[in-house]
């Protein structure tokens, strides 16, 4: 069976034996760049290769241009998931412990967008794994390499050039996935400027999962999404964050629930700050 969006353990331990499936640990801190690495090669799933947020899945920041998760040029990354054993026929399986918040929504999306769809993210994370008492392997892995050709979807992102030429486009729906007083711009740990893009709706990435960080059932999640995006077709719905990697979790969820792809502003609220010409607001939309 090809899995798309999420895979429960359940589905992915009974279909383990399957020599296609690539696993890859995404694991990753914002405040210990290097902590998810730590983590990996403590304790992950058998097989599984690593992958780094910041060398692996972004390009390097251009300071006052890009955001803090510029995307890798799909050169680069063809390459790295050729060094990492993948190829057309692959089945990828990607998780982290932040319920896909990091960087396994955002490889999930990276996939999409070089044209590979046998993806999906690991609902519940490295933590359901553990809860299922299935092995875990240490130290570093690697796979024998094979060659990703990348087929280049440019319509699952959107670039800050056209943005701001549709802020007052009444088709586009623009949401802002970060926490809710850092949309009303009540607080901004972590950008020098506080606020959202005008005409953005507030839809904070955590709502899409429960108590226990696995995602919502489909029906509930596109009772929320329908909901959020109205009469919005997935096509001409953006979803952005801080930096372009955590507004992949509702990206992801809107897939789940049936409802298409939507598209992600992936400079993200760190990228838009970066011209003080465009413009800002804060507070509650009206």
């Amino acid at each position: 069976m090809i899995h798309t969006t999420l895979i429960s353990v359940q589905n992915l331990i009974s279909e383990f034996s399957d020599p296609r499936w690539v696993f890859i640990d995404c694991r990753f801190s914002l405040e210990d760049p290097e902590g998810g690495h730590k983590k990996y090669l403590d304790s992950h799933i058998p097989g599984a290769v690593y992958a780094h947020l910041d060398e692996d899945l972004c390009s390097p920041v251009i300071p006052g241009i890009t955001g803090r998760h510029p995307l890798p040029s799909a050169e680069k990354l063809a390459e790295k998931l050729g060094a990492w054993g993948i190829n057309s026929s692959s089945k990828i399986v990607t998780y982290d412990d932040a319920g896909g918040a990091l960087a396994a929504s955002r490889l999930w999306w990276l996939f999409g967008w070089m044209g590979h769809y046998a993806v999906s993210v690991l609902d519940g994370g490295w933590q359901a794994w553990l809860k299922s008492r299935e092995p875990t392997r240490s130290g570093q892995e690697s796979r024998s390499s094979s060659s990703f050709l990348p087929r280049l979807k440019r319509s699952r992102l959107i670039e800050t050039a056209e943005l701001v030429t549709r802020l007052e486009d009444p088709v586009l729906l623009i949401v802002d996935t970060r926490a809710a007083e850092r949309y009303r711009g009540e607080i901004e740990p972590i950008d020098p400027v506080a606020g959202h893009i005008p005409g953005a709706i507030s839809a904070p990435h955590l709502d899409v999962l429960d108590a226990e960080g696995f995602f919502l059932p489909a029906d509930q999640l596109r009772s929320h999404f329908t909901q959020l995006m109205g009469s919005t077709t997935s096509k001409n719905t953006v979803f952005y964050c801080g930096s372009g990697v955590t507004a992949v979790q509702n990206i992801l969820g809107v897939a789940h629930a049936g409802l298409g792809n939507a598209r992600l502003y992936v400079g993200s609220w760190s990228e838009w700050i970066t011209d003080p010409r465009r413009p800002i607001t804060t507070g509650n939309i009206e």
